[in-house]
Order: structure tokens, then sequence, then C-alpha cells
């Protein structure tokens, strides 16, 4: 697969994708004859990965980690479960506080539905 259609099936742009080989994150495919860049279908699945860890907050420097240990092959297999497992309680953390946070809005909401058809209604 070329790198448009790797763009194009992941919504990155070519830019970002050359970024992310550039700085480990993806790695370098292999090149045809004239040198264009081939991926295979798995690099797919891998920068869909590396998008999630990114919409859960895990930083780049920690995803580039996690990448190069993924590069290592098996033998960081403990290494990398273990960095998961450190990311999983981060992420189980900023869950709960969403969801007390979203306990304070809805308290909040009803309080101003409450409000406003106090003020609404005709005062005799």
């Amino acid at each position: 697969m070329m790198i448009g259609e790797v763009s194009d099936r992941t919504g990155l742009s070519i830019d970002t994708l050359r970024f992310y080989e550039k700085i480990g994150l993806i790695a370098p495919p292999m090149r045809n004859d004239a040198g264009r860049r081939v991926y295979g279908k798995d690099v797919l699945g891998w920068v869909g990965f590396l998008e999630q860890l990114n919409a859960t907050g895990m930083k780049q420097a920690d995803r580039i980690r996690y990448a190069k240990l993924h590069q290592q092959g098996d033998s960081t297999l403990r290494a990398r479960r273990e960095m998961l497992e450190a990311h999983r309680e981060v992420i189980r953390e900023k869950l709960q506080l969403m969801q007390q946070t979203m306990a304070l809005m809805d308290h909040k909401v009803a309080l101003y539905e409450t409000l406003e058809a106090e003020t609404e209604t005709p005062q005799i």
C-alpha cells in the first residue's frame, strides 16, 4: 500500500505519516524500485492503535518508547504490558474524574432548569 492510500485510510496526512516514521512511531516501510514507500496492511491497525493511545492522553514520548519496544519484538512483551497497565490506571483515574464532573454538570443543569422555570412562572 502506498503512502497516499495509508493517508486516505487512516485520516493522517502524508506529512504526518512521514513524521511518524522519522520519530520512530512507524517502522520504516519497504521501498519499491522507484524508492517509494510501500506499507504492509498491518500499518493500518498500528496507526489506529497509536491514535487511540493519543486519544487517551498518552504522551508522544511514551508512544515512541512503546513503538520502539514493539519493534524489538517478543523480548519486550513484559515491558509493553507493564507500560500499558500503568497507562490503563491513568485512564481509569481520568474516567473517574470525568464521571464525577458529569454528575456535577447534570446537577447544575437541573438546578438552572428549576431556576428558569421559577422565574418564568408569573408572580401573583
